[in-house]
């Protein structure tokens, strides 16, 4: 295989992310947020109708919830379906058997559904301009932009190693869920009621505590008190970006390292 030449290199690359939108768009994801939107302002509605006191920080505190919570649904839905659909369709065979590095189409892929991430990041931050200022909804949506690329990186990770639809879902699913709760679970095993001086118990802290140095404190994202108490601060996105840049480095070389190993 020859040598491609830088410009042409990126050229590629920009056309399979440019694809990737094009398949975005062509399985209707926008309507899919538009429509998600719209039941979380319906539902935030709602329950500021039957709320007593405090209207306003419930709705904020519930939309931003179900907001994130859809996000990272649907974004890491898109990859994985995605992908599988180009399994499925020989199209993963098809691209690499092009004289184009298998870098090269990983970025290209990886580039695609950052966009798709971004621009769902945005149509759920715009929602809660109902009930935050708009410089706590921004920051918002720049940590929850943050977030997103994590899981997008990690859904197009499990696709590549483990091929199938709900075994990658389910690690997508288990890894978000734990990287988001981990700091509670940690301070469940410092309760008074707990004894810490038995071994079996330091050795459950032990592994827990192993746990969270190597997941992502996604706790720290998004921010509820944010919209609730309008607390968030711009040096607040300083820790998350760099979480998130490491992780994406750290993601996306196990991708790339999965993707060099298979035999086409």
């Amino acid at each position: 295989m020859s040598r491609l030449s830088a410009p042409m290199y990126f050229d590629q690359v920009r056309a399979i992310a440019r694809y990737t939108l094009l398949e975005a768009r062509r399985n209707h994801l926008l309507w899919l947020v538009v429509l998600t939107i719209l039941a979380a302002v319906g539902l935030a509605g709602f329950l500021g109708q039957v709320a007593i006191t405090e209207v306003q920080q419930i709705q904020a505190a519930f939309l931003g919830a179900l907001l994130r919570w859809a996000a990272v649904f649907i974004v890491s839905l898109a990859v994985i379906t995605g992908m599988v659909r180009e399994f499925n369709d020989k199209g993963f065979e098809l691209v690499l058997s092009l004289p184009l590095p298998r870098a090269g189409y990983f970025f290209g892929k990886l580039a695609g559904y950052a966009a798709v991430a971004m621009l769902v990041a945005v149509c759920m931050s715009v929602p809660l301009l109902l009930v935050v200022p708009p410089d706590q909804a921004a920051l918002w949506g720049v940590s929850l932009a943050c977030e997103l690329l994590l899981v997008c990186a990690l859904s197009l990770l499990c696709m590549l190693t483990l091929n199938q639809t709900l075994p990658a879902f389910a690690v997508v699913a288990a890894f978000y869920l734990l990287a988001r709760s981990i700091s509670s679970i940690q301070l469940m095993g410092q309760g008074p009621l707990v004894d810490t001086a038995s071994w079996s118990q330091q050795a459950v802290q032990f592994i827990v505590d192993a746990v969270a140095l190597i997941l992502p404190n996604l706790e720290r994202f998004t921010a509820t008190d944010w919209l609730v108490y309008h607390s968030g601060l711009p040096m607040s996105l300083l820790p998350i970006a760099g979480q998130s840049l490491i992780y994406l480095v750290l993601l996306t070389g196990a991708g790339l390292f999965d993707l060099y190993r298979k035999n086409l």
